[in-house]
């Protein structure tokens, strides 16, 4: 078979199929040709080349799909990427950067030079925005650092103490070396660096601040810092956010308690007030709960032994009330089973409804009984009937820029102009999304077109308000009138791919086949 006649095959394809002789309508239909008539044509394997450079996570979602041209492999890709979220990526990456940069900062102190030589270049190339393959390489270098270290160089102090290979402070420690042969001075400057900084770290709260922390890594670094007069104030601010986040941290602990205790309380007491059982002693624990709530928690001492004492009091004092629930545990059960049958019943109800929640127009699977009894009606009386796809304009923007809420506000007000503009033969609903459809009895084409300019020219007046927002929006639409199709199907086909030309010719109009 020729290349031309291909062409014809595929140019009376799309007039059986009722579609536009549009460029992605003739590539699609060529293809499927070319492939009937075995012919490998290279502009008709791009989807199989492309298909085959994704992962294979893609490649399965492909298949699942259907994918079958380029244009739904476009889509499938747009919808793909709408659904990422680059601005959490990114904070993500950069949060993995700044812990792996205080990593090699911890490294550099770890007193081997090798190591903080090459925690310092990382940390450069990190700052630097380096490329991948750099990274790369520096993680390579960590691995033949983490492969070749050797540590036989502690055996040497074994003459003096125990050699322990976890801790090389402690190791350090046990040496016996006279403090002697340390400059006096210096050796000062190195006890106090290290007790100032134990005195930073927080002793209730489970993190350190990132100011805190550097200032830490200073000190250690260059104890000498202690002798300047500028580090005084950052000293002060140091301890002074220790004790904040300790205070922020005693702080949560005790409102937590204070929750919790609160709860237990009020639960308790309705408990005591429930029961017909209550003892005098039960009453005096009401009491003492109720005294307890009006106070604050002093100390977590005091939480602590409240907390014991409910404890106890509801160990010895709550058998009764076990007793009666063991009695009702039937009724629990019998109600439970009616419960289940009550969601098993609204799940159905859920299932049968054919009214969209949002707009109250007609959902997708009402549409489709109502076009399923017109196609009946046009295969057995001729009754001719038009199909309009409404689509509004830029509708993510909206979403984008004022939230869900008045994107559904929008919809709503939307689905009113439909219902007040229609007659009460024709059927209005919505097909899916932002997507609403129009299928307009006894109607042909110019009617149709008539319809769609009418609510087009409404929406287009019309300025939605939302939250004293004037929101200013647009619709286009698609026409088709069944009897210049084959089928149901080709009409559907063919008023949405006339939304799509009217889309794709500066939105705001509508399209449809002129003569």
């Amino acid at each position: 078979m020729t290349i031309q006649a291909i062409i014809n095959n595929a140019v009376k394809r799309l007039k059986l199929e009722g579609k536009l002789l549009t460029p992605d309508a003739y590539a699609e239909a060529f293809c499927k040709e070319a492939k009937k008539a075995k012919m490998n044509v290279e502009d008709c394997e791009h989807l199989t080349k492309f298909t085959k450079s994704l992962n294979s996570d893609l490649q399965k979602d492909l298949r699942n799909y259907r994918i079958q041209t380029m244009n739904e492999f476009v889509r499938f890709l747009i919808a793909k990427l709408n659904r990422t979220n680059p601005t959490q990526a990114t904070n993500i990456i950069e949060s993995q950067v700044l812990l792996a940069k205080r990593v090699f900062q911890v490294i550099e102190v770890l007193h081997n030079k090798e190591a903080a030589d090459l925690a310092r270049s990382t940390m450069d190339i990190l700052s630097s925005g380096a490329q991948a393959d750099q990274i790369d390489s520096f993680r390579q270098l960590w691995v033949n650092f983490l492969t070749t270290y050797d540590d036989t160089f502690l055996k040497k102090l074994k003459k003096y103490e125990t050699v322990d290979t976890q801790d090389l402070r402690k190791t350090i420690e046990n040496i016996n070396i006279e403090s002697s042969s340390l400059p006096h001075g210096e050796l000062g400057l190195k006890k106090i660096s290290k007790l100032l900084v134990f005195s930073f770290v927080p002793s209730i709260a489970s993190s350190v601040n990132d100011t805190i922390a550097e200032l830490s890594l200073r000190i250690r670094k260059n104890p000498h810092l202690l002798e300047n007069d500028s580090i005084e104030k950052e000293i002060k601010t140091a301890i002074s956010l220790r004790i904040a986040l300790d205070k922020e941290s005693v702080k949560e602990m005790i409102d937590s308690i204070d929750g919790v205790l609160d709860k237990l309380s009020l639960r308790l007491i309705e408990m005591i007030e429930q029961s017909d059982n209550s003892t005098d002693e039960i009453q005096g624990i009401k009491k003492d709960l109720e005294a307890y709530t009006d106070t604050n928690v002093s100390s977590f001492k005091t939480a602590h032994k409240k907390l014991y004492t409910i404890a106890l009091a509801l160990e010895e004092n709550t058998k009764s009330l076990s007793g009666d629930l063991q009695g009702h545990s039937a009724e629990v059960s019998s109600l439970s089973q009616r419960v289940k049958k009550l969601e098993k019943d609204l799940e159905s109800a859920k299932k049968e409804s054919k009214e969209d929640f949002l707009t109250k127009l007609n959902n997708r699977r009402a549409l489709d009984d109502f076009m399923e009894i017109k196609e009946a009606e046009f295969k057995r009386y001729k009754r001719n009937y038009s199909l309009i796809m409404f689509d509004l304009d830029k509708f993510k923007d909206v979403n984008d820029t004022y939230g869900h809420d008045a994107g559904d506000a929008i919809l709503v007000a939307f689905a009113k102009i439909l219902k007040k503009e229609c007659r009460t033969v024709d059927v209005v609903g919505r097909f899916g999304g932002e997507e609403f459809l129009a299928l307009l009895s006894e109607t042909d084409t110019k009617g149709g077109v008539a319809f769609a300019e009418k609510v087009r020219k409404k929406v287009e007046k019309s300025r939605f308000m939302y939250k004293k927002n004037r929101i200013g929006i647009t619709v286009s639409s698609g026409v088709s009138e069944r009897e210049k199709h084959v089928s149901l199907s080709a009409t559907l086909n063919s008023a949405d791919e006339y939304l799509y030309v009217a889309k794709n010719s500066g939105r705001n109009r509508v399209g449809y086949k002129k003569k």
